[in-house]
């Protein structure tokens, strides 16, 4: 077809008889209207006739160029891969009389491709036949771009939704589950979303072990609108229980009124097992599973406080095995182990459930039988204590008899609280040994005799550090990832004029107990500091020094002020002094501890966690320590390469140090292949007979510094150490 005249979008004959609005003035409205209006035949490069003044803002051509003989055919402006649809759309609206509104795109002519809303008619000329096309055309590229968004946010959307680890729902009261993605589908132990769905519909009956966790649930949101890390345990599909943590809100209308509930879920059904095994391992003696001293202190303090209550009586028994070094040093530990293993048996049958047994280490064991009435219930079970104890027992072909010595005290005759009634049930089993073993004792003031020995013991603790009787050993500390040493922990000892080598584990409760501990502290202080000192003057490389305060220490108000003191007399960088300080120490007085260790922090002293995993210290107030290392428990590093859940546990540790940029030390490690894990796991440091037992100064030089920044000889080294090495060794 031949394109024709330039404006005739009036058709001036059709309108000659009416005086509405002239040409120009109608131009002048089209030209204000946003988009271009055109009228153009219906052939295949959509002549134009008429075009607006719009055409400019959207196709970057002027009117003029898209009409007469030598205009632009608007056809060719359409996107080549969108003029088929265009095409089809339009003819489809020709051979059915209908309207079309099509979306297409356009190359302007500047090369920019705009996305165009295109409405019209199709309508026939009558006088000649031929169909022509009316309609205006609309930019929407901006409107396409928000649409294109809304897609990729909702595929987004869809896509976190459909992957997450986490469990997603929707939720409401009435309907159960609304939406559901296949995390959680997986972690309830469905084979899909639509399945948990359709089966789960009574979620506070079906789901919750605890029907009443549904209703806190409620309380929680109505209160507040958000539940977070609320914990519960659950029912799987096959009825198996886990551990979850939910974390929801409630949405609502802009009126306000409620729509559903919205979530996330986390199974931490193994976290709750190694939160569970921490604590457990934290309260119970790590050889026969009993209760260990802090929570038979725990347990005993209820009993007593209940007993008060309710006029009843308490009895603390206490028993020592008789001559169990004996068959300890002549049948080896392993040995040992299984007998301790054996009696702890035995003796959790001779009580009932509500009572407690306990081990407080080596051969010591203790019971706490509540809701006594007399003394006829306590003696009745301590005889079937003392008969299951002597019972023979077999091993490696041999009968082997242990008998035991028992203390008794009773609440409220014998003692108000705990620390007086073990006191006493203590002084009774050493009457109980004095007079021959194999026997009990209740406690009596006679009772105390045998205490003496301990006042003498406090009595010569007295005058230990004036006498030059406290001695320090040094244990090296290595670098799992160098080999190299890199530092050292101070440990006393006290060189006793009658007993010899007295471990600090028998000296230093009872200097706590006696309040002798700040001095002996103090000293401890100094000497590893001069120490230290004194290795660099005679040319060995700085090594930072450890030393342990304990809880009563970290309570003093002048620790700071003495350790200040202390390095400044000694020279020593503070940088090269650790303070450790145990993890049940540090929680007695939580903030004090953090005020304190954050001093000590800021004077430049490194501070460390130790017998970290026993304490079960609250993470929130881990974070907020001013703490350099944390030092693993050696019951965790024990058999690690063995034992599964002492290395995911100890991993956790590291891991959780690495979040913290904390250190980590791994105590009591005793074996290669203990050694070997550790580095594999990522571990930073090492201490334990592996690599080094404790020692005196002049044979740790020897032993462990480097001796490439000697200023001595060696042969002189060794010459000063020998003799002193001798006998000293744990």
């Amino acid at each position: 077809m031949t394109r024709t005249m330039a404006n005739p979008i009036i058709d001036t004959a059709a309108t000659s008889k009416q005086p509405i609005m002239g040409i120009h003035s109608l131009e002048a409205l089209l030209a204000n209207i946003d988009g271009m209006v055109y009228r153009c035949l219906a052939d295949k490069a959509w002549t134009m006739e008429f075009v607006s003044q719009g055409s400019l803002a959207l196709t970057g051509h002027l009117p003029a160029e898209l009409l007469g003989e030598k205009a632009i055919a608007f056809y060719d402006i359409i996107h080549p891969d969108d003029r088929d649809g265009v095409e089809l759309a339009i003819q489809t609206s020709l051979e059915n009389s209908r309207r079309y509104d099509i979306e297409y795109r356009i190359l302007r002519k500047d090369g920019d491709i705009r996305w165009v809303s295109d409405r019209g008619t199709a309508v026939k000329r009558g006088d000649q036949g031929i169909s022509i096309l009316e309609g205006i055309i609309q930019d929407i590229t901006k409107r396409k771009k928000a649409d294109e968004d809304l897609l990729e946010a909702e595929r987004r959307y869809r896509s976190i939704f459909e992957n997450a680890v986490e469990g997603i729902y929707q939720s409401t009261l009435e309907q159960g589950y609304l939406a559901v993605n296949p995390a959680l589908a997986r972690t309830y132990g469905y084979d899909s979303p639509s399945q948990l769905i359709s089966n789960l519909r009574d979620i506070g009956s079906q789901l919750y072990v605890d029907n009443g966790r549904r209703l806190e649930f409620m309380k929680i949101m109505d209160e507040h609108g958000i539940v977070s890390n609320f914990e519960s345990r659950v029912y799987r599909k096959d009825g198996s229980v886990i551990w979850i943590s939910e974390n929801a809100r409630a949405v609502r209308n802009e009126a306000g009124n409620f729509l559903f509930y919205e979530g996330t879920v986390e199974d931490i059904t193994q976290r709750k097992a190694n939160e569970a095994k921490i604590h457990f391992q934290a309260t119970h003696d790590p050889l026969t599973k009993l209760a260990n001293r802090a929570l038979l202190q725990e347990r005993l303090d209820q009993s007593i406080e209940r007993a008060r209550q309710e006029g009843k009586c308490v009895a603390t028994v206490f028993l020592d095995l008789d001559k169990f070094k004996y068959i300890n040093d002549s049948l080896g530990h392993q040995v040992g182990d299984e007998l301790l293993l054996t009696i702890a048996e035995r003796l959790r049958h001779c009580v009932r459930e509500s009572d407690t047994v306990a081990r407080l280490g080596g051969d010591e064991f203790v019971l706490v039988l509540v809701n006594q009435s007399n003394d006829k219930s306590v003696e009745s079970t301590v005889q079937r204590v003392l008969a299951d104890v002597a019972k023979p027992w077999s091993v490696n072909g041999m009968e082997v008899q242990v008998t035991c010595s028992v203390g008794i005290s009773m609440f409220p005759a014998h003692g108000t609280d705990s620390t007086a009634l073990l006191k006493h049930a203590d002084a009774a089993m050493f009457e109980a040994k004095r007079l021959g073993r194999n026997n009990s004792q209740y406690f009596s003031e006679n009772s105390n005799g045998v205490v003496t020995d301990g006042l003498e013991m406090v009595s010569s603790l007295r005058r230990a550090v004036e006498n030059q009787e406290m001695l320090l050993h040094y244990q090296p500390k290595y670098d799992l990832r160098t080999g190299r040493m890199v530092g050292a922990e101070a440990l006393i000892r006290w060189r006793h004029p009658k007993r010899g080598l007295v471990s600090p584990i028998e000296f230093i409760p009872m200097a706590e107990e006696a309040g002798l501990i700040g001095g002996i502290g103090e000293w401890v202080l100094q000497t590893a500091c001069r120490q230290s000192r004194d290795w660099q003057n005679a040319g060995y490389p700085p090594i930072s020094v450890a030393i342990n305060v304990s809880p009563m220490q970290l309570e003093r108000d002048d620790l700071v002020h003495q350790v200040a003191t202390v390095l400044e007399q000694t020279g020593l960088a503070p940088e090269l002094l650790e303070i450790e300080i145990t993890e049940s120490g540090m929680m007695r007085k939580v903030e004090h501890s953090m005020a304190v260790l954050q001093k000590l922090k800021n004077i430049g002293v490194r501070i460390s966690i130790d017998d970290f995993g026993t304490g079960y210290s609250s993470l929130s107030h881990l974070k907020r320590l001013p703490l350099d290392t944390l030092k693993v428990d050696k019951s965790f590093v024990r058999n690690i390469s063995s034992d599964h859940e002492n290395h995911s546990i100890v991993k956790a540790i590291v891991l959780l140090a690495g979040s913290l940029k904390l250190k980590v030390v791994a105590e009591g490690v005793e074996t290669e292949e203990e050694y070997k894990v550790l580095q594999n796991i990522g571990c930073d440091e090492m201490q334990g007979y592996f690599k080094g037992r404790p020692v005196p100064a002049n044979c740790f030089a020897e032993r462990h510094l480097d001796t490439g920044h000697l200023s001595w000889p060696a042969q002189k080294i060794a010459q000063l150490c020998a003799p002193n090495c001798h006998g000293l060794l744990p």
